[in-house]
């Protein structure tokens, strides 16, 4: 299980600053425009809250343009590095590398996925400035509890190996930085020795609160890779809390245990759904929003995201119902009231787009009302048995006046 400091440092990064307390307590007000996210329109600011997070605009900083320099530092420079070629390029791309400073117990003792990992680990700027210190860092190897660089390097370490890594912002927080100490599209310089590996704790054997301190740490990754706009990873973290809090279990909970288990699972599965708008997984938010409607149906978030997947899908007759329902259980609530004016107004200009296309195909109606031409001719739909009289009248004529003339 990770430590109280895997905590601090990645399940918050990003969130650091002043205010940031209240502003948590204000984002959890329902009436706050900035919980909910209104439907996109061009040149429009686009915001979302998640549960118990603040307003997007109060975290961090607004992201920064990319910048030609946001490159790791050249291997060699500084004291730690040594010969180039002594550098290996993780991914190839030269975004990523590590140089052993302090060689290992050998390649069998290399972590796994899956386990929980310690490290101690000291983060520095490209000018020289210490960003992070942990003595005794511990995360579960695999699960992008911490930076991306991190967890991809750790398992490339040996037992007791002490390693050098430089890593661009894409591998560390970004474009959007961590305030106050990183700037936005900042390089890091990671020196990691790898202290113990050991297997996750059985999910089975885990207490209430032990299973719900995980399961919030998960969460808290997912809404840190929410605010950094990264939400594949945000979908992953979001995933993880949730097969936590579903595992089965050897222990008993109590009632209080239960209910707030069944609270960290709502608030999962309404970021889950959020995440899942931005990537236009329609289908899979649709199924997020309902989950949270099947144990909370007054759930006003699962309600207002449930009728921005249906708005979206162009479903405007199903959603406009699912947004008064949430107006209805939050009457002031000024984001509902614009959101379902729109919906509302795009639904009557669908039904006039609609109309006048069955008018077009229908033709001009005052053409009914037109006298019918040649009333003197039969209509087509004449019975068979008449038209069956008559031919066989006519054959019958036919056939007396060849008697008739043979007997002459």
């Amino acid at each position: 299980m990770a430590s109280s400091g895997e905590e601090s440092r990645s399940g918050s990064p990003g969130r650091a600053g002043t205010g940031t307390e209240a502003a948590a307590a204000d984002a959890a007000q329902l009436d706050t425009a900035e919980d909910f996210e209104v439907l996109e329109e061009e040149g429009e600011e686009d915001e979302d809250d998640l549960s118990e997070l603040p307003p997007l605009e109060d975290v961090g900083r607004p992201p920064a343009p990319p910048r030609e320099d946001a490159h790791p530092p050249e291997p060699g420079a500084g004291d730690a590095a040594g010969d180039p070629e002594e550098w290996l390029d993780v991914l190839g791309n030269g975004l990523l590398k590590k140089k052993t400073l302090v060689p290992g117990q050998g390649v069998e003792s290399r972590p796994q996925k899956g386990q929980d990992v310690t490290i101690r680990l000291k983060a520095t700027l490209e000018d020289g400035t210490v960003v992070e210190e942990d003595p005794a860092l511990t995360f579960t190897l695999g699960d992008c509890d911490v930076l991306q660089a991190l967890d991809l390097c750790v398992q490339l370490l040996e037992m007791g190996e002490t390693a050098l890594i430089v890593s661009g912002a894409k591998y560390c927080y970004g474009a959007q930085g961590r305030s106050p100490d990183v700037p936005p599209n900042a390089s890091l310089s990671l020196e990691v020795e790898l202290l113990a590996a050991r297997d996750a704790p059985d999910l089975e054997l885990l207490s209430g609160k032990e299973k719900i301190q995980l399961a919030n740490r998960k969460r808290e990754r997912g809404n840190f890779f929410y605010q950094q706009a990264d939400y594949v990873l945000a979908i992953n973290s979001y995933d993880i809390a949730l097969r936590i809090v579903g595992s089965s279990s050897k222990v008993d909970f109590s009632p209080d245990e239960e209910a707030e288990l069944l609270d960290v699972k709502v608030k999962c599965l309404n970021n889950l759904a959020a995440s899942q708008l931005k990537l236009d997984r329609f289908k899979a938010a649709l199924k997020s929003c309902n989950l949270v409607l099947e144990h909370q149906p007054g759930n006003i978030k699962a309600l207002f995201r449930k009728g921005k997947v249906l708005a979206q899908q162009g479903e405007y007759r199903e959603a406009i119902p699912i947004l008064k329902a949430a107006l209805k259980l939050e009457p002031s609530n000024k984001t509902i009231h614009a959101e379902l004016s729109k919906l509302v107004k795009k639904h009557a200009d669908q039904r006039n787009v609609e109309t006048e296309m069955y008018r077009k195909m229908l033709g001009n109606p005052s053409t009914a009302s037109t006298p019918r031409k040649c009333k003197d001719k039969l209509p087509w739909s004449i019975p068979w048995k008449w038209l069956f009289g008559a031919t066989a009248i006519a054959l019958g004529g036919v056939a007396l006046s060849v008697v008739i003339a043979a007997r002459n």
